[in-house]
């Protein structure tokens, strides 16, 4: 396993101060994300993502149709009556945010970036997780760890890192999925559930076996995060593209049916590829796009969890 570029910290490093505006967008993802948590997603969040197994609670008297092989039969022969071991779901879990900061988050041509999709989807999943007494933590990465935020509880933790998402600066640019990976496996030993938030743009080869590894130990969503013009391309003229995570520049000229023909096809392509290496590795992966209706992705993939348990 090789080293990342880059260790981590936890404590506050390069984001800036909350201007006015970041505020409110915070406000309106916790208002909207909390809301939809609890309305929608929180019965079907609980029922996928089961607790580390049953503890022991109590006793109590039995009563018919309770199963035979819970009896405890010291507490019964002490007793003279019968009486049945009760357990309880440890129900704690720990989520685990790995979001991707690098250049082509910054993207967006609908209503918002793909970060701040990004942003909105860990408010969803943090909202729910909370809803239902689990700590959340947040791994922000480009193609290195640039920001660790430990799990815990509440609310304000949240918004925490909603404004780490939507505020930090990173210092790389380019993506490197394998980095947060194997920096997940050195600080969570115990199994948590990891939601890998990126556009998975780097090549398949890179991150998974990376992928494979870290999903061994423990419960591994990729959220694919996608701008409706990597599938399609409008007819626009003769357009300069830049990669915002190499720099380079790319003329195209998009009035030519036969470009914008081939530009779909690849696109097509590599996402048929991914979501196909992604199936035969048995990870389910839920697909976003700008525009809003986010929950609804995350409901399609509880009922497709649900229906595998």
């Amino acid at each position: 396993m090789r080293e990342p570029q880059h260790v981590a910290s936890t404590k506050p490093k390069a984001s800036a101060p909350l201007g006015r505006d970041l505020i409110k967008k915070i406000r309106k993802i916790e208002i909207v994300t909390s809301r939809k948590a609890q309305e929608q997603l929180a019965g079907q969040y609980h029922s996928v993502f089961k607790g580390r197994g049953m503890s022991f609670d109590e006793v109590r008297p039995y009563q018919p149709g309770d199963e035979i092989r819970f009896i405890d039969w010291n507490v019964t022969a002490r007793a003279g009556d019968v009486y049945i071991k009760r357990f309880v779901e440890e129900r704690e879990l720990t989520i685990m945010l790995l979001v991707d900061l690098s250049a082509s988050l910054s993207f967006g041509t609908d209503v918002e970036l793909k970060r701040e999709v990004a942003a909105m989807m860990a408010g969803l999943l943090a909202f729910s997780a909370i809803d239902n007494g689990d700590r959340v933590g947040l791994i922000l990465f480009s193609d290195r760890v640039e920001r660790f935020v430990p799990p815990k509880k509440g609310r304000k933790h949240v918004l925490r890192c909603l404004a780490e998402i939507l505020n930090f600066e990173p210092e790389g640019r380019g993506t490197d999925l394998a980095v947060p990976l194997e920096y997940l496996a050195r600080v969570s030993r115990r199994q948590v559930v990891g939601f890998v938030l990126s556009d998975f743009q780097a090549p398949t080869q890179s991150f998974l076996p990376a992928l494979r590894i870290a999903a061994r130990r423990h419960d591994i969503v990729p959220v694919v995060v996608r701008d409706p013009m990597e599938d399609t391309l409008p007819a626009m003229g003769l357009v300069p593209f830049e990669d915002l995570e190499d720099g380079t520049t790319h003329w195209v000229d998009t009035s030519s049916r036969r470009a914008r023909e081939a530009y779909r096809e690849r696109n097509e392509a590599a996402t048929k590829r991914l979501l196909g290496e992604l199936r035969r590795n048995k990870l389910d992966a839920v697909r976003v796009r700008p525009g809003g209706a986010y929950e609804k992705a995350l409901i399609q993939f509880f009922q497709l969890r649900a229906k595998r348990l």
